[in-house]
């Protein structure tokens, strides 16, 4: 409960000092800097792991071996990087593949994926270790607590027809998981299940690429900014992957790194979440030599776009090439 609480308290700290850096962001065009042409990434949350080739690509100076001087902007549960984005107040951020099809679709945003952060999602739904629950068919009669509109929870509720389900707000916290044995709710892989365990609460999961809901995680610029600057986009996506790959090999100076950006995260949790990240091939993705990292299948994006269809989450059909560009990547 106390780990839980600190962890709130921390992060609503950290969430004030993103939003300060995005207002000064959002007031400056990007410059040149001693020869070095500025960017910017807003990340989807608190520096963590998962945002580890990034930071590497900034440590190592392989951004600035691209000519690139690039500053990260911490994300947080209320930041989004769209209307930034599409602005040219930015020029990059992360988010979900199924999201920039979404945006697209329903909000027209310009957005353009150019490279995957992982091939796979660690989300899913959080269980206690000795839950009776073994298959998602099994949560009906049960309360989860779910992220409201969520795009996930809303294929799972369709495929596996839990019609007798209670949902209640996600807290993105594991205190009530603790707290109460027949808890369940949403979570991340690399996060919730470390908390949980610290907790006296043993954890497992139910992953959503094994329901056949696995969007990728991606990081993107706007169609206009790709058009205009091709050449700025090839050098942030060239140095990115490098910064996975490094990162996946020796992750000791990033993530001492990220330890002293984020105060919420302590060598242990950062161990875990990285550890976690590589054996379950999530950067990756089911070739371990790297030769994925980064890298688009069609298919896939032919894949999730269906699935939106299919529930509705897009109303009309959407060609998902128009979300995304495999040009930066070859």
């Amino acid at each position: 409960m106390y780990a839980a609480s600190m962890i709130l308290r921390r992060a609503f700290c950290l969430s004030t000092i993103a939003l300060s850096l995005l207002a000064a962001s959002g007031c400056r065009r990007p410059t040149d800097t001693n020869g070095l042409t500025h960017v910017s990434l807003q990340t989807d949350w608190y520096p963590q792991p998962e945002h580890g080739g990034f930071y590497t690509a900034q440590l190592k100076g392989y951004y600035k071996q691209e000519g690139l001087d690039v500053e990260i902007i911490p994300g947080g549960p209320y930041i989004s990087g769209d209307p930034l984005v599409a602005s040219g107040k930015i020029q990059f951020a992360m988010n979900s593949s199924d999201h920039i099809l979404e945006a697209i679709a329903n909000a027209h945003e310009p957005l353009l994926a150019v490279g995957a952060t992982m091939q796979h999602d660690p989300q899913g739904i959080l269980l206690h270790a000795n839950s009776p629950i073994r298959t998602w068919t099994d949560l009906n009669g049960h309360t989860i607590a779910v992220k409201p509109g969520s795009t996930w929870w809303e294929f799972l509720v369709h495929k596996f027809h839990l019609t007798n389900v209670h949902e209640v707000p996600a807290t993105f916290s594991v205190a009530n998981f603790i707290q109460d044995p027949s808890y369940i709710q949403q979570g991340f892989l690399t996060s919730e299940p470390y908390f949980a365990g610290k907790g006296g609460a043993p954890a497992r999961m139910l992953l959503n690429r094994d329901a056949g809901y696995d969007p990728y995680r991606v990081f993107y610029t706007s169609t206009v900014y790709a058009k205009q600057h091709p050449d700025i986009v090839a050098k942030f996506v060239r140095a990115s992957i490098r910064g996975w790959k490094e990162y996946l090999r020796d992750p000791a100076a990033t993530n001492a790194e990220i330890e002293k950006l984020n105060p919420a995260m302590s060598a242990d949790w950062t161990d875990y979440s990285y550890k976690t990240l590589k054996s379950g091939n999530f950067i990756t993705g089911d070739d371990a030599s790297g030769v994925q990292i980064g890298q688009f299948d069609p298919a896939r994006w032919q894949t999730t776009a269906q699935q939106l269809r299919d529930l509705g989450v897009i109303q009309q059909p959407l060609d998902p090439t128009s979300g995304y560009t495999t040009q930066f990547l070859k």
